[in-house]
């Protein structure tokens, strides 16, 4: 089982959107039988196979093993995936390109390539589990607060100047390289504001209390 699959054929995509479906598959991150997933999924056995049947036909459901009970053969299945993620590839004629156009600054052009990152890992994991072997990949990821939109820009000038001059050290794409054997990477660096968090909102009566009892705090401080 894969820790996450990329789901790039478009007709697997609309099986795996469907909400009784993606509830299987969330249920099928254990080995079950189509009697046991009945019983997780409160649903009749005869509507939960027909649900398994079109998922393993799309690939999203394997089976594990066959196991005979009396005069029957139990199928034990899984998902094929812990987590899923829709490849936008998965709608082609409308997918992100972001050879269309080429702006540092353009929020629509960071998606673009977030997009190409999506489809190119999907193919490479795919790839990657079939030879049976292990993915070199490298990714950093954390939060920055910058005091003024000054102070970002000029963080985000060094970044380039920095990224630069690594790749300018690093890179090699002579053809003596290229016949030793060397393997040309993708690197992408991004940055973008963080989501907000809301607060917990308090309550009417957290805040009726603060208004009771601020008064009070006032008087102790000037004793």
């Amino acid at each position: 089982m894969l820790d996450i699959e990329v789901i790039e054929d478009p007709a697997a995509a609309e099986a795996s959107l469907d909400p009784i479906r993606t509830r299987i598959l969330q249920e099928l991150t254990q080995p079950a039988t189509a009697t046991q997933l009945a019983a997780r999924v409160d649903m009749p056995r005869q509507k939960v196979n027909y649900h398994l049947k079109a998922l393993e036909q799309h690939g999203l459901v394997e089976l594990v093993e066959e196991r005979r009970k009396g005069n029957v053969t139990e199928r034990v299945v899984r998902a094929t995936a812990a987590s899923y993620l829709i490849s936008p590839s998965a709608l082609a004629s409308v997918a992100p390109d972001p050879r269309r156009f080429v702006d540092r600054f353009s929020a629509f052009w960071l998606l673009s390539l977030a997009s190409r990152t999506v489809q190119e890992m999907g193919k490479l994991i795919s790839g990657a589990a079939a030879a049976k072997k292990k993915l070199a990949s490298f990714a950093i990821d954390g939060e920055i607060t910058f005091r003024s939109a000054a102070e970002r820009a000029a963080f985000a000038e060094e970044l380039g100047v920095a990224v630069t001059r690594l790749v300018d050290k690093y890179h090699d794409g002579g053809a003596a390289a290229v016949a030793g054997g060397a393997r040309k990477h993708r690197l992408v660096v991004v940055l973008h504001p963080a989501l907000k968090t809301r607060l917990p909102e308090q309550t009417t009566e957290q805040t009726a209390e603060q208004t009771t009892h601020a008064p009070a705090e006032k008087d102790q401080s000037n004793d």
